[in-house]
This record gives structure tokens, sequence and C-alpha cells, in this order.
């Protein structure tokens, strides 16, 4: 038996897990060179929602972010999560942007990069596997750890094989729902030792509450690195505590060597940064909640779907929906939830919950998944669900990125195009936020403002019953409505906006006009895309309910919209 090293991750994983990914730079930095003393195996700082965070709610580069952080923290490797062909963003990227954001992220600080894929298809990982390779960087190859009919053991063990084989350096068991169970991981962990010879690491999140148990069950059958969080970011949905682990491992044939003393002291400034976000921490990603055991929702999605039903003015429909969401993996094929599966699983979800209807309304990313698109999926879809979900289309059987042609040069050149290039890495945001990132690169971002924590001696302050919000230049009217009916808040424009006209196209849902398709005048048929809306993080198709001229289109591109909003009047 040998100690075990350790993996922080309360720069990246703890805090996407507790409050939504919203820690800022200038709060890592001050206690960096600490956490850069303290002897860990790495520090995970980049990648996962990371990324979009920093530009859709932070105004901040994730590029700055990581240079800067690299400048402070000379010893300990830097690590990234890094979702295989979908990099940090939510679709597949053609393999030329694969190889251009790999190179790119080792060259700007990335030394360890930890690269899954969803749906646990080695295809999907193949080209940053070979990338992160050559630049020389060490490579982390990934299991998503799931429970279902189709994920024995045997599965995952003959998966790391073939990754070894690809030349990855280490081997991580990725639990984003804290589903591993004691005896599983030690199961699981000895398997993996006797076949092969590269160092295993265990990932798992406290969400179930067994995740230390597992961790030293691991321990046991020769684990050799355990990822944690300082204690104010760890627990609940987020991973078990640093401080914790290194007490508990103390004195015995696992001991990690690292000093209690610094560690405790570097908890210290976490405690005080978390009254910081205190706003921001949503009560039920602090629970243990065994319900995971049943529903299976990964740390960062539990604290999502709450602000996506909150969005919608539904978190009444919270349980309705957390009950719909294995029914809904069952009939795609059992996925690991891991993004984007889980936006896929837990937004279609969601929908099915909303609409009253199971499946009548669609997300592209969910025709895209069961097309084959994100690739194979671990037991087959229903030929029912298919037909529902897919019409007449036939899913693909081939590497998905192999249907996409290169998009760097096209990308260069529309970024150039709207004068958005400062320098090089702006090309790689754009390219994977084209929707988001010309507003950031542009410099009219604003940074989203920390909410106060609540005061907790009971009382609060009387509010006015009607008063104007400006949020990244859009003004909203926010109304208080009496009775305990909550707070209402829609964008001010919608106030202009009719509520019933004839020939009306309505919002189902709230979100972002993200494209509109047709102009004033346009003839459409009945099922024609008129507009895309992005709701939840996926895109949703508006279709013409019935055929006719456009008469009138009362939203424009990057309006907010609320359920029921009048978009467009076909006569």
């Amino acid at each position: 038996m040998a100690p075990v090293k350790l993996t922080d991750t309360t720069l990246r994983d703890a805090h996407q897990s507790l409050i939504a990914t919203r820690m800022r730079t200038r709060d890592m930095l001050p206690i960096a060179e600490k956490m850069d003393e303290a002897g860990f195996f790495s520090l995970e700082v980049w990648g996962g929602a990371t990324f979009d965070s920093s530009i859709r709610y932070l105004n901040e580069d994730p590029w700055d972010r990581l240079r800067a952080l690299k400048k402070v923290i000379r010893k300990t490797p830097l690590q990234m999560l890094l979702r295989g062909q979908n990099l940090v963003g939510y679709r597949h990227y053609s393999d030329d942007i694969v190889v251009k954001f790999v190179e790119h992220a080792a060259e700007s600080g990335i030394d360890i990069f930890r690269i899954f894929d969803a749906v646990n298809d080695i295809r999907n990982m193949e080209v940053s596997i070979k990338t992160a390779k050559r630049t020389g960087a060490h490579v982390q190859g990934t299991v998503c750890y799931t429970v279902s009919p189709v994920h024995p053991i045997p599965l995952y063990v003959k998966m790391a094989k073939e990754l070894e084989e690809m030349g990855c350096d280490s081997l991580c068991i990725k639990d984003m729902a804290g589903l591993i169970s004691p005896q599983n991981a030690f199961d699981l962990v000895s398997a993996l030792k006797e076949e092969i010879s590269i160092p295993v690491d265990l990932h798992s999140h406290c969400t179930s509450g067994m995740a230390p148990m597992s961790y030293m069950f691991a321990c046991e059958a020769g684990v050799d690195i355990l990822d944690t969080a300082f204690s104010p970011f760890a627990w609940g949905t987020s991973q078990p505590p640093t401080e914790t682990t290194v007490a508990a491992l103390r004195g015995t044939p696992y001991d990690t060597g690292l000093d209690l003393l610094l560690l405790t002291e570097i908890k210290k400034y976490f405690e005080e940064l978390k009254e910081k976000y205190r706003g921001i921490l949503d009560p039920i990603s602090e629970r243990i909640d065994t319900n995971v055991l049943k529903y299976q929702i990964p740390g960062g999605m539990l604290s999502n779907l709450v602000s996506q039903l909150k969005e919608q003015n539904a978190l009444d429909k919270y349980e309705a929906v957390l009950a719909e969401m294995p029914r809904v993996r069952e009939e795609l094929g059992y996925p690991p939830l891991v993004t984007p599966t889980s936006q896929i699983v837990g937004t279609q979800a969601v929908l099915n919950v909303l609409m009253g209807e199971r499946y009548k309304v669609v997300p592209k990313e969910v025709k895209d998944y069961v097309k084959g698109l994100y690739g194979r999926t671990p037991a087959p879809i229903s030929r029912e669900i298919i037909t529902k979900i897919l019409g007449d289309e036939k899913p693909i059987t081939c590497r998905p990125a192999d249907l996409l042609p290169p998009e760097l040069d096209r990308v260069t050149k529309e970024a150039q195009a709207l004068g958005i290039v400062k320098k090089p890495e702006d090309i790689l945001t754009y390219a994977l936020y084209p929707a988001i990132a010309p507003k950031f690169l542009r410099g009219e971002a604003k940074e989203e403002t920390l909410e106060a924590p609540k005061p907790n001696n009971g009382k609060s302050a009387p509010l006015p019953t009607e008063f104007k919000v400006e949020v990244d230049g859009d003004l909203f009217n926010v109304k208080i409505l009496s009775a305990g009916g909550g707070m209402s808040v829609r964008p001010a424009e919608a106030a202009e906006r009719p509520k019933t006209v004839d020939g009306a196209v309505t919002a189902s849902m709230q979100g972002m006009v993200l494209k509109i398709k047709v102009k004033k005048g346009d003839s459409v048929a009945k099922g024609d895309v008129v507009m895309v809306l992005e709701a939840m993080k996926m895109e949703n198709n508006i279709h013409a309910p019935h055929a006719g001229a456009v008469k009138d289109i009362l939203v424009k591109e990057g309006s907010t919209v609320s359920a029921g909003d009048v978009l467009f009047v076909i006569g």
C-alpha cells in the first residue's frame, strides 16, 4: 500500500457544484500560492462550466484566468476537465477546432487533461487524447461511472484498458452523481488495479452521503488519487472535504503526508469567501439527498435544475421533474448523467412536465443525441422513441465528428469580420460560443451582481411592489405579487407586447431569442421553423402553427421572452 495523493477541486468542480460556477478569478488568486505549497497531486482549475460561466455571467476571459493562475501556481500541475469532442461546450466540434483548443490550453498552462465522453464512447475522445499527448501533457483518461442494467464492472475495465492502450497516463473513475457505494468502489478499483498499470483516481460527489466511505474502501483496494475540495466548498453536491480526508488517512498506510495546519489556514480563507457567495448558494445543493440513488442527478445538475425551474416560474414542478428524469434516461438508452447528457435528459424531463405532454417539445440537442450525433448510446433506443423524436430520419452509426467539416477557417473569418479578435484565443472563444461570445468580446458584457447574503435575524425590509432593474443592458419590470405569489420578473420590452392577437405565435417557455429565421412579409408553411429560442442552454425551434404571411415580428435577436409572449403574427 502506498500513500494516496489528492487532487483539489475547489477552484473548479466544487464551486460549479455549489454556487453555479460563479467564483471570480480575483477571489482565487490571493490563496493560489498557499494552495500551491500544500503538495497536491494537481489543482483542478479550468474546464467544465468555468469557460461558459466566465463569459456569460462574470465578464471574465477564461484564458486570462488560466494564465493568471499559472503565474502564481508554479509547483503543482494545473488540471482541466475536457468533454472530449465537446471541449467545454455543449455540442461536438470539428477535429480542427479540438486540436487547436487542446494545443492552446496546453500552451496557456494546462498540465493535466482529464478527458471524458458523456456516453463513454471512446471514439469521441481520440482526437483530444492524441493532441494532448503530442503537447507533452499528462492525459487522464476517464470513465463516467453510473448505475444501470447496462453498466457492469467489466464494461468499465474494458474501457480503461482501451484508454491505457491509447497512451493515457492515468485513469479517472468519474462518479459525477455520487452513486458509487463503498463495496462497488472497492470492487471496481480492485478490478482496475489487476488489469491496468497506470494510476487510478476516484472522483465522487457527496450528494448521496456515501463518498467519504467509498473513498476509504477505494484506498483499501489500492486507489492512487482521490478528488477533494476545501471544506467550506465541500459536502452536499460537491466533493468530500480535503482536510477531513487528510485527517482520516493520517497514520494509515494511505497517509497523504499533507500538512493539516497549512490546509486549515487555506480553509479559513474559503470560509470567509463562502459568505460573499452566500446569496447564490442554494440550500438544496448543500444537503445530503439519498434520492440521488433513485434519480441519479449529478452535483452541478441539481442547482441547475432548480434555477431552470425558477426561471420558468415552475419550482412547484420540482418533484414531478425528478420523477420524470429516470424515465427519460431509460428511454434515451441509460446515458451517464454528465454534461451534456445531463442537460439533454434534464431539459427533456423539464419540458415533458411543463408542456403536459411527453416529447411535445423536443430541443435540437435531444434530436441530435437520438440521431447518434453525440455518440453511441449505452443501450439501444427503442424504435418507438426514435420515431417520436426523429420522425423518418435515421440515426447515424459512424464516429459523429467524421460528419463535421473543418470549421476553423470559417469561424476565423466570421470572428474577424465581426471585429472581435484581439488575441488568437478569441477565435476559439467565438467558435465555442457563437451566440454569447460576440457581446463579451466586444466588451459589452457586464459582470452580474452578487446578491447580498440575507440577514438571519428573521426580519426583512419592506419592498416596493413594482420597480425597474437593468441586467446586462436589458431593462426588466419587477413586480412583487401578494399572498406568497413570489416575484415576477419580465423584460420591460415585454410589457409592450400584446398577449392575444389573431395568428399569434407565442413562446412556450422563458428564454432568449437566438435566431429569427423569417422577415416581415415572408410566406411560411405550417411547421416551418420561424425562430430559435435558447432556453435552459438548449436550442428550441419555434414552428409556424399555420400557413400564411408574416405580418409582424414583435421580438429581436437577443430579446428575453416569457412563456405566453407573442413572438410573431402570421396571417
